[in-house]
């Protein structure tokens, strides 16, 4: 997967038919299904691949997984109506030479029909159709804990991404959610749910160390969901992953967060460079993601009044 190129111009044709025919981007779940689709199912699914081609030859794999349980469900929504912006500030910008990105959602291995769905690496309109094939179920063990675990064993074992296995850079993947991933991998939903025969279950702590020698792992946490701001959330996360949880306080920001701290990690640009960019873009995300994103300017803390966003004026060297 992978091939082709991005059109602006065919996914607004395609939401042009949508409105005029009263369609809906989210086809799939809207009609009324209730159980994964075959394009998304993890089960069986041997890889999920970003590789370099002629037509690509400095891929870059970008996965973003979100969420779809509670009050998370309106989040691939935002997203899918904002992947112009996405792709132009990657593309046009320069952030990143060949992106290729996957899309997947992340429910409860415990109750929910649709714990893990997972779609391809795509440089071109197809990461949209692979949106639109999204089961929102909505459901979750209402436990604040959701099945984040399995989703990242996913990501360390099936996926193969050029990036990293040819130039040493690692992939990004972006987890988009509100509650704690459980503490172990259990052996049991990995046979269920991806079809693997694991011998032992498998630390989450553990888990994510294989993750990130592949993926730089984000994990955001926007505000608007039910553990927005959540003390024992962030702390989990901010164990397993140190800096990159954000706290964003704009939902509708997704993508533009995304953006941004690829460009960061790239060194394609400064965060002022960015922000500069969403104003060019005419985006009003600009101070919810200078907020969420300070930290992660090239290693900065950059505090909020330098930013132009309040607060205490400083800069301190992580």
């Amino acid at each position: 997967m992978g091939s082709g190129i991005w059109s602006t111009d065919v996914y607004s044709a395609a939401e042009s038919y949508r409105a005029a025919t009263g369609g809906s981007a989210f086809a799939y779940s809207d009609s009324g299904a209730r159980t994964v689709h075959d394009d998304l199912d993890p089960l069986g699914v041997a890889i999920r691949e970003s590789r370099d081609s002629a037509e690509h030859p400095n891929t870059l794999a970008v996965a973003v997984l979100f969420d779809v349980t509670g009050s998370m469900g309106g989040v691939p929504r935002t997203l899918q109506t904002k992947l112009p912006d996405l792709l132009g500030l990657l593309l046009r910008k320069g952030y990143a030479t060949d992106p290729q990105i996957l899309f997947g959602a992340i429910g409860d291995a415990t109750c929910d029909r649709a714990p893990l769905q997972v779609g391809q690496f795509e440089s071109d309109n197809r990461m949209d159709e692979h949106l639109g094939k999204i089961l929102l179920e909505g459901g979750g063990g209402g436990q604040k804990s959701e099945s984040y675990e399995l989703a990242m064993y996913f990501m360390a074992r099936h996926t193969a991404i050029d990036c990293f296995e040819k130039r040493g850079r690692r992939g990004y993947l972006f987890i988009i959610g509100d509650e704690l991933p459980y503490p172990k991998v259990k052996r049991r939903e990995v046979g269920k749910v991806v079809g693997d025969r694991l011998r032992q279950d498998i630390p989450t702590r553990d888990l994510v160390a294989e993750l990130t020698r592949i993926y730089d792992v984000y994990y955001i946490l926007p505000a608007g969901t039910s553990y927005a701001g959540d003390d024992q959330v962030l702390a989990a996360w901010r164990e397993l992953l140190g800096q990159n949880v954000l706290e964003l306080d704009d939902l509708d920001a997704v993508c533009e967060i995304i953006a941004l701290t690829v460009g960061l990690g790239e060194d394609a640009i400064g965060l002022q460079e960015g922000l500069d960019d969403l104003d060019e873009l005419g985006s009003s995300a600009g101070a919810a993601v200078g907020r969420a994103l300070a930290r992660l300017d090239r290693g900065t803390l950059v505090v909020a009044d330098d930013l132009g966003l309040g607060g205490e004026s400083g800069v301190i060297r992580l």
